[in-house]
């Protein structure tokens, strides 16, 4: 069950100009439901992408860098459900290689033009027949609004589907930016979430794409974690269709370029924490900040470290104040010279640690309400320098346990 997430309302994700969406049940894994999505840009759009770096990267993963790395526009992606295509070797490799083939096909263009995605159980080999059998459904039913249901479609044990939109105007032009994605287990991406996908109508040059989505990932996905563990099918694509009509963004230093960023960033944000707020089994939604570090990168291992602290998970499950296992989780963070005469805790607006000691206003019973509610905030100050980051976790509950353990049956 999601905490406070409800599935978006088709009207308000956008339709992007130039980026077609289609949807079919194959029967990958479970028969009758949606698990497979395509996704068809117009001419002339520019793709960029981020990817997993967990060293056994499924063959899709793998068949999508060769494809980018080539350097040509994209015309299509292709996403399935219920099947990773991970650990599947020269078999899954040959897989994907079909599936784009058989996309290209449909749409008259190249293989290499298209990418391919595959969420799912990992080590069985992907059953192309039946994704090639329902591809024409896909491409029979492509259009412009469909969002919400492609938003489904790539859904393993998501609860809920996720989707965002922002509007912007560039030199008088709207400009719209729409993103779904999936998540649940598996996720503290060293680049991503599992899958996620957003476009734009907006005019952009590759190389100012390529750098957007690694700046957008490292302020959204790259800060959300449910178990710490990362997929092996990790990805996230920024598409650019080029429609909406302003002069082409050539630099990053520009207004409408940082106007457009700060678009993707909120929808990607919005996606982001919508994934924490669906973690297999959560009943909370966990955000842990920290201030005081030295750099960026020191608070954020400070922060991932509390919130991946099983621990921690489960304490908060519980709704127990546990202020021993918070200051582990601060100590476990591997920061050889902290100083803990520094370190302040707050559980939402109660001060729990103080110059590294229990706080000599703290009450336990002001604890007990401070992480009762199913939004909590965890905030630390290291008293090390200015340096200040935010992730987007949630607790460990039964069902954590009971989905993971009952995953492949």
């Amino acid at each position: 069950m999601a905490v406070r997430l409800l599935p978006p309302d088709p009207a308000d994700l956008h339709p992007v100009p130039g980026v077609e969406l289609g949807f079919a049940a194959a029967g990958i894994r479970k028969a009758g439901r949606l698990d497979l999505m395509l996704m068809r840009f117009a001419p002339g759009t520019r793709v960029a992408g981020v990817f997993t770096q967990n060293s056994f990267a499924a063959a899709p993963v793998q068949i999508c860098r060769e494809h980018l790395a080539a350097g040509v526009p994209m015309r299509a992606l292709v996403v399935n459900a219920g099947n990773a295509n991970c650990g599947t070797g020269d078999i899954g490799l040959r897989a994907a290689r079909d599936t784009c083939a058989a996309v290209a096909r449909l749409l008259g263009c190249e293989a290499r033009e298209v990418l391919p995605f595959s969420t799912g159980v990992i080590l069985e080999h992907l059953p192309v027949d039946r994704i090639e059998a329902a591809l024409p459904a896909c491409v029979q039913g492509l259009g412009e609004p469909q969002w919400a249901r492609a938003a489904e479609a790539i859904m393993t044990t998501d609860t809920v589907p996720k989707g965002a939109s922002r509007t912007l105007e560039i030199e008088g032009h709207v400009v719209t930016v729409t993103g779904i994605a999936k998540g649940v287990g598996m996720l503290q991406p060293n680049m991503a979430t599992m899958l996620a996908f957003i476009a734009t109508d907006a005019v952009v040059a590759g190389p100012v794409l390529q750098r957007v989505v690694r700046s957008v990932a490292d302020r959204s996905f790259n800060r959300v974690t449910v178990d710490g563990d990362t997929s092996t099918n990790d990805s996230f694509i920024l598409a650019a269709s080029g429609k909406a009509g302003h002069s082409r963004i050539d630099r990053d230093d520009t207004p409408a370029c940082r106007a457009l960023e700060a678009a993707i960033t909120e929808v990607a944000q919005v996606l982001a924490q919508s994934i924490a707020r669906d973690g297999e089994g959560a009943t909370k939604f966990i955000t842990v900040t920290v201030d005081g570090g030295r750099d960026e990168a020191e608070a954020l291992r400070v922060a991932r470290s509390i919130a991946n602290s099983p621990l921690v998970k489960t304490a908060l499950f519980a709704s127990d104040p546990n202020l021993g296992r918070l200051i582990m989780a601060i100590g476990n963070a591997g920061i050889a010279d902290l100083d803990i005469r520094h370190v302040n805790l707050h559980l939402g607006d109660v001060l729990v640690i103080e110059r590294g000691g229990r706080a000599a206003s703290y009450r336990e019973e002001a604890g007990a309400a401070a992480v009762q509610p199913d939004e909590i905030l965890i905030r630390a100050d290291l008293g090390r320098g200015s340096a200040h980051t935010t992730v987007w976790t949630c607790d460990f509950s039964y069902d954590y346990v009971k989905i993971n353990a009952e995953y492949r049956t």
